[in-house]
């Protein structure tokens, strides 16, 4: 776990690799094809003057993708001895989800670690001993995570007051961001255009607009119910009980949703589901706005409150008074939640909310206010932004680009920012949680880097912070474009490896993206 010293500075708690380096190579599943020189080199017998750092790098990564072009990448030190390596680094490349780094870092150093969002609660009416007369009105605030949980705490103080009935409608209020027009399409291959990654950030966003579906078998049978359970929700449940056995992969079982008019819908859920087992599933089915009127109508419900009025989005009369609200944990906890994770709904609400703070008076569309924002940050720390596309600031998309370089040179900038202990502490470790959990595993690197990760169609990176066996942290980045991309993540994992097994740090020609021969220290 990172600590800081007595420069201020983060870097990561000094341990050794349990484990030789040969039989952590046997064990890591994503290592476990290295060619045999890379293998000797690694052990410390093929490591010469001739075949440096970059080249091992840039053949292993030839021979695994056939090509070239496909690998980007860039390592900076950042602590201690070590040289600047790199592969086609200046080329832009889509980086996928390790774009939510720089969201992120921007969002803390741009709106502050303490940033808060609130979700107010209003009247125009007047309560009458157990009735509010008058509407109630849901002023949202851009919240990326307003949790199911929070909404039930806040909506309870109602009921406390002894409000049973609201004799009014309840108005939505999103009128927090500007959206002019929607957003980039992002065309998935997936099949399953209801899947939480592909929700679209929204004023009116709550519990990241999803339904958790469950199933249990039990000598019953089968029970189906889902959180929360809203009115235009029915599960068809057709699941089979049969004998105890292993449960099933939550992959054996289809969700068939079937849209209905009113707003309705009907979840055919089949399968087959051995008794003390159970399968889940979370689907995005309804609009934000109808959604989030149905979770707060439900929840009022639940607790005996009564809205004898509809479910209408509007603004906020001015002269309304406050009822009650509730407020976000803070940003540091939002970008923990991002990066270990890698949220794309979250990230991107962040970056409609870095445009509706900073939004000009010309400015109608807070997800371009936000982007150059961004981008005018960056330039004020000297970062070269030429060919960088932010597109949505989650990576969720097929136009965003950046550099191997320019990453790098944003996580010195990071490294070096009075919050630099809160990035680090918000992005996955090195085999042990968020989405490097299973990565690098048996490999004696447990702990030793925190890695965001990318994934998307013929897309694999990782960007962070990762320590050498000199106790030298790197800023590394690295990028596989390539069709297929699915061997790039050993590629990418190789660097991370070699890096901290053998970092370049002996004297040795250095071979230069260009091909030049000039000699330097490595």
């Amino acid at each position: 776990m990172p600590y800081s010293n007595s420069a201020g500075k983060v870097t990561f708690r000094q341990r050794r690799p349990a484990l030789a380096f040969a039989a952590a190579l046997a064990l890591s599943p994503a290592l476990a094809n290295l060619p045999p020189a890379m293998a000797a080199d690694e052990h410390g017998s093929g490591y010469t003057d001739s075949h440096l750092w970059s080249s091992q790098m840039r053949d292993y990564a030839l021979k695994s993708l056939k090509s070239e072009e496909a690998l980007s990448m860039a390592a900076v030190p950042l602590n201690g001895p070590g040289i600047d390596q790199s592969i086609n680094a200046d080329v832009p490349m889509s980086p996928g989800s390790i774009m939510k780094v720089l969201t992120t870092y921007a969002a803390l150093e741009i709106l502050g670690p303490t940033h808060h969002w609130d979700t107010d609660f209003l009247t125009d009416g007047e309560m009458v001993g157990d009735t509010l007369k008058g509407n109630l009105y849901v002023r949202f605030g851009g919240d990326p995570k307003l949790t199911f949980e929070r909404l039930w705490t806040t909506l309870r103080e109602l009921r406390d007051m002894g409000i049973t009935r609201i004799d009014g409608n309840l108005v939505l209020d999103g009128s927090y961001f500007e959206i002019d027009g929607g957003f980039p399409e992002f065309k998935d291959n997936g099949n399953n255009p209801y899947a939480p990654f592909l929700v679209e950030p929204s004023a009116y966003l709550t519990n990241l607009n999803l339904i958790h579906f469950q199933v249990r078998a039990d000598e019953r049978g089968t029970q189906a119910w889902s959180t929360p359970a809203l009115n235009e929700i029915v599960i068809d449940n057709r699941v089979t009980a049969v004998a105890e056995g292993s449960c099933p992969s939550r992959r054996s079982f289809e969700w068939e949703p079937v849209f209905q008019e009113g707003g309705r819908v009907t979840v055919r859920v089949t399968g087959e589901l051995p008794q003390g087992c159970r399968t889940t599933a979370y689907l995005s089915l309804l609009p934000h706005e109808q959604y989030t009127g149905s979770v707060i109508r439900s929840l009022l419900g639940e607790m005996g409150v009564i809205v004898s009025g509809g479910n209408l989005k509007g603004l906020t009369p001015e002269d309304a008074r406050l009822v009650m609200k509730t407020t976000s944990p803070d940003l540091v906890t939002m970008v923990r939640d991002i990066n270990k994770w890698s949220s794309n709904v979250m990230a991107r609400q962040l970056l409609l909310t870095i445009g509706a703070q900073n939004r000009l008076d010309n400015e109608n569309d807070d997800r371009v206010a936000g982007i150059r924002v961004i981008y005018e940050w960056l330039e004020q720390k000297g970062i070269d932004t030429t060919g960088m596309v932010i597109d949505n600031g989650a990576g969720l998309t097929r136009h965003g680009r950046i550099t191997a370089r320019q990453g790098t040179k944003i996580l010195q900038h990071a490294w070096n920012s009075p919050y630099a202990s809160d990035l680090m502490a918000s992005m996955p470790i090195i085999a042990m949680d968020g989405t490097m959990a299973r990565r690098l595993r048996n490999s004696g690197m447990d702990g030793e880097g925190r890695i965001k990760t990318g994934y998307l169609e013929n897309v694999r990176s990782i960007a962070g912070f990762t320590r050498d066996e000199n106790n030298t942290t790197w800023a590394v980045v690295g990028m596989v474009n390539n069709d297929p991309a699915w061997n790039g993540q050993a590629v990418l994992d190789r660097i991370l490896y070699s890096l901290h097994f053998r970092p370049p740090t002996g004297t040795a020609l250095s071979q230069a993206d260009s091909g030049s021969s000039g000699r330097a220290i490595q």
